[in-house]
């Protein structure tokens, strides 16, 4: 017997329709031949529904609201009898269009659904489908019929993570990569086998919700919004990051992606932006749907910015927040996705205002929401304003450590100054965290956002000709050093320098407690020529070129080593901060200088040693071990003396930066060890 809302009641041109179910928001598909279409305005005094044969100019159907069709302010319909797989829809609303007041109403302009689940427009990578037509963005309609075969997000603890920052687009697009569906979801499946060789357990994918590619006023140009951070929808996967866009599969093609991750063990973080929108000059959704809802604006009627972006979203709305709420709880139940990187967080703390709040709503909603209380949520603690949030988040949140990154930086190239502050690093940052542990710090030495890493030890200087939107990026500090001539050189002993620099930024990384985050490509000295703000560049600079991964393999198979030793020694990733002694009777961290036990943290330095006790009874292990790193970043020899460890137990060298080839990966030392200028020795004794 069929439910009594599942008959049609009204009949408009051949096509059958009946009042909606008000919630959930979007386009849903409730049999084979009905679909309920819901979606909010506040201050709308009139909408229209538009349906369109898919790719065609005109719609077949307008539908227009009246009050038996409005429950509060949600439109709704139920529409029978269509092939829904083949339809395009938007909506057109009317109301009031005062710019003092923020109002943005405009009956002429077609607008996409804010929860559409899937937009056509973009089908192929910067491409546009309706070129001359005032309606490009168009939503789809999917039913979430994917074969997950028992498949969940990893719940992978957060100690444990080691991720890996890549681009879709450009980890495979480059024909170096040697993939056939280069440039897509599909590509990063082709890639598995290597990032699992290479030891990661976890990727941060820079912006996939679909997004404007197209920069504004420059549509025919070779520059594009090629890192995405201009979201437009935030419900559907970018079609043009799709093998399968064009034929409608994009969402499919990235559950699968998702889906062969995670049968390797890694998990998916999404790199997500809700501080700003890709909306400026044009209407493409939110300004046309409810403008004073979705923007935060000022007593003048313009858009606030607290982004350095444009737009700011306005998240502390109790209807902005729902949404905000529904897109995360939809990617993770619907796509599986183990967690998020925040960008501009801070947004996440202001009020409708734009001023930040004490306890704002939207982040105490998320650390308690029922879906996503399992979700692992990165913060990056500033926005373009100044507000500054790491640390403040509640427990459970994770943030980027940009002093991590600063201070590993300035001291591997030999500013003593930042010695203190790296031994805090180290240590996980505790005095950032004093409320989280350490893997409330995610430390990493580079990300999209700057310098390579052999840019870092390749360039004094940011060159950023090739592109013209990087006012301001050609004179910020990059904390690089060029080690002694600017940009390539066929000079054996620089090249030398260069590799063991980097091989230190690596070991002092993955030594460190807290979550390291390693930049795609850096594990074989990817470039993007001294570029530092590479975010309009769609070609061989930003794409990760593959060659180079035979020509620097000792770099990478150093990386692989370290990634593996970390995965090796629990003591590394521990959950909770430096504790004391444990039952091996040593410190469980503790710090040295050439002579060890003696160390004087607070003063400038330029050598140091820390040590790790690891006991089997308190960490899980086969055995006992302890771990010695002695790092020199001056530019002359020191020799460092080694910490007296139990009777029975001998001190072997795992890896060393200053050994190209590792050859001495093994060797037995007694009393004490030599370093080589600007090195780092890691041994293990048991």
């Amino acid at each position: 017997m069929k439910r009594i809302d599942e008959f049609p009641t009204h009949e408009l041109n051949g096509i059958k329709y009946r009042v909606g179910r008000a919630m959930p928001f979007g386009a849903e598909v409730m049999s084979d031949n009905i679909v309920n279409f819901s979606v909010y305005s506040k201050d709308a005094t009139g909408c229209e529904l538009l349906l369109y044969n898919l790719g065609e100019k005109e719609p077949f159907f307008t539908f227009e609201f009246t009050d038996e069709f409005r429950i509060g302010n949600v439109y709704a319909v139920m529409i029978f009898d269509i092939d829904w797989e083949n339809i395009e829809y938007g909506y057109r609303f009317d109301g009031p269009n005062d710019y003092a007041k923020g109002y943005r109403f405009d009956k002429t302009q077609i607008v996409l659904d804010p929860y559409a689940k899937l937009v056509s427009g973009r089908d192929n990578w910067h491409e546009r489908s309706y070129p001359d037509d005032k309606f490009q963005h168009r939503g789809r309609i999917i039913r979430d019929d994917f074969k997950w075969d028992g498949d969940k997000p990893l719940e992978i603890p957060m100690k444990d993570l080691i991720i890996y920052e890549i681009h879709v687009r450009g980890f495979t697009k480059d024909k170096s990569s040697g993939v056939k569906r280069a440039g897509t979801f599909a590509g990063v499946i082709e890639k598995i086998p290597y990032l699992k060789e290479l030891g990661v357990n976890c990727l941060e994918i820079m912006p996939i919700f679909e997004f404007e590619e197209f920069l504004p006023g420059r549509p025919d140009d070779e520059f594009c919004n090629y890192w995405g951070y201009v979201t437009y929808n935030y419900f559907s996967p970018k079609a043009g990051y799709s093998y399968s866009g064009s034929m409608g599969l994009a969402s499919d093609e990235l559950k699968n992606m998702i889906k062969q991750l995670h049968k390797n063990g890694i998990e998916v973080i999404l790199d997500i932006v809700f501080n700003h929108t890709g909306e400026y000059d044009d209407y493409i959704s939110f300004r046309g749907v409810d403008n004073r809802t979705y923007y935060v604006m000022d007593d003048n009627g313009d858009y606030a910015n607290h982004t350095g972006c444009g737009n700011t979203v306005n998240c502390n709305n109790p209807i902005v927040r729902n949404f905000i709420m529904d897109s995360l709880r939809y990617w993770v139940s619907n796509y599986h996705v183990d967690g998020f990187r925040i960008d501009e967080a801070p947004i996440f703390a202001r009020g409708e205002d734009g001023k930040p709040m004490v306890c704002p709503p939207l982040v105490d909603t998320l650390a308690n929401d029922p879906i996503l209380n399992r979700t692992k949520f990165i913060s990056e603690g500033w926005d373009g304003d100044g507000l500054y949030t790491i640390g403040s988040f509640p427990k459970g949140w994770a943030d980027w450590n940009p002093r991590t990154r600063d201070t590993i930086k300035r001291f591997v190239k030999g500013m003593d100054d930042n010695g203190p502050a790296l031994i805090s690093s180290i240590e996980g940052s505790p005095d950032m965290f004093p409320n989280g542990t350490p893997d409330s710090s995610v430390n990493y030495i580079t990300s999209h956002d700057g310098f390579t890493l052999y840019d870092t030890v390749s360039y004094s200087r940011a060159y950023n000709e090739i592109n013209p939107f990087t006012s301001g990026m050609d004179n910020i500090d990059n904390c690089s050093w060029n080690c002694g001539v600017e940009g390539e050189t066929n000079d054996p002993a620089v090249q030398e320098l260069r590799v063991r620099q980097m091989k230190n930024y690596i070991a002092l990384l993955l030594l460190s407690r807290g979550v390291p985050m390693i930049l795609s490509g850096d594990e074989f000295a990817n470039t993007q020529k001294g570029n530092n703000n590479a975010f309009a560049l769609d070609n061989e600079v930003s794409w990760l070129q593959w060659d180079r991964l035979k020509k620097f393999k000792d770099l990478h198979e150093f990386v692989r080593t370290m990634i593996a030793f970390r995965k090796e020694h629990p003591v590394l990733r521990k959950g909770d901060y430096f504790s004391g002694y444990n039952s091996s009777g040593y410190p469980e961290l503790s710090w040295h200088s050439e002579t060890p036990w003696e160390f004087d943290r607070s003063r400038p330095f330029l050598t140091f040693a820390f040590m790790y006790s690891e006991p089997a009874a308190d960490f899980g292990t086969k055995k006992d071990c302890f771990i010695y790193c002695a790092v020199n970043s001056h530019w002359e020899e020191h020799t460092f003396g080694l910490p007296i460890i139990p009777e029975g137990m001998e001190w072997r060298i795992i890896a060393y930066t200053g050994d190209p080839k590792n050859k001495c990966k093994g060797n037995v030392c007694r009393d004490n060890v030599k370093l080589m200028p600007r090195s780092i020795m890691v041994l293990v004794g048991s």
